[in-house]
């Protein structure tokens, strides 16, 4: 993976790679975001989940909201990748990192890629539950808890 690229990976995420690779000298702040398998969900007990994706699509998605990042927010570098497959709890599941001269925008637009991910970008939970049931969920525009 390069700075400034989105991708869907069936690998576990290697943080310490992402952030070495946004490293720069120019850059006065680094923003990071990971999302992780929490072991609930709206009251319920949660054992894991899978991830499913339209790769390519979501592959494209993805760097189109990078695209946006860089046009809206002075930054000098954006990358996000997401996971799919079978999920432990504590693992990452999403991870952004964004470098800016100053830490306002690497912020702001760190924010703004992961709602827009998670807004956009076809992704769908399969969460796993401790009662031995199980629930496909998909966040809807706006939704991004």
């Amino acid at each position: 993976m390069t700075a400034d690229s989105f991708r869907i990976s069936a690998q576990p995420i290697d943080v310490a790679a992402l952030r070495a690779i946004l490293d720069d000298p120019r850059a006065g702040g680094m923003a990071c975001f990971e999302g992780r398998v929490r072991d609930h969900n709206d009251g319920r007990a949660v054992n894991g989940l899978r991830y499913e994706a339209y790769v390519e699509l979501a592959n494209s998605e993805g760097a189109r909201i990078l695209d946006e990042a860089r046009g809206k927010f002075d930054i000098l570098a954006a990358s996000a990748v997401h996971r799919i497959g079978d999920l432990a709890i504590g693992e990452v599941a999403v991870w952004v990192g964004v470098t800016a001269a100053h830490r306002d925008a690497a912020f702001a637009a760190c924010r703004f890629i992961i709602d827009e991910v998670k807004a956009r970008v076809p992704i769908w939970k399969h969460e796993r539950y401790a009662q031995g049931d199980a629930n496909w969920l998909h966040p809807q525009a706006g939704d991004v808890a």
